[in-house]
């Protein structure tokens, strides 16, 4: 992949890809099926200036599994790879891995 590197408090994010049938079997079409609202960041910005211009790290960093809303962010297309660009505040929560 091509390098991309998001500014300030902003994310590259990858949609992880959600189930494919129902619980009882049944395939579901690509044009009935709702986007998945959980992804991997891929790169995340330096963060943003606060009130005295200091720089604010991320809360997230590249590898974190998170949910964000359904109408979050930007898709883009980056060397064919589908991908999602939001701010930081469109980040619901990341997902916290059992150990």
């Amino acid at each position: 992949m091509a390098k991309f590197r998001p500014l300030h408090d902003r994310v590259v994010v990858k949609r992880l890809t959600g189930e494919e049938k129902t619980a009882g079997g049944i395939i579901i079409p690509d044009t009935a099926k709702e986007k998945p609202m959980e992804g991997e960041i891929i790169a995340v910005g330096a963060g943003a200036r606060n009130e005295t211009g200091a720089i604010v790290a991320l809360d997230v960093k590249a590898g974190d599994r998170i949910l964000f809303g359904k109408w979050s962010g930007t898709e883009v297309k980056i060397d064919g790879e589908e991908l999602l660009i939001m701010k930081e505040s469109d980040i619901m929560g990341v997902i916290e891995q059992a150990a």
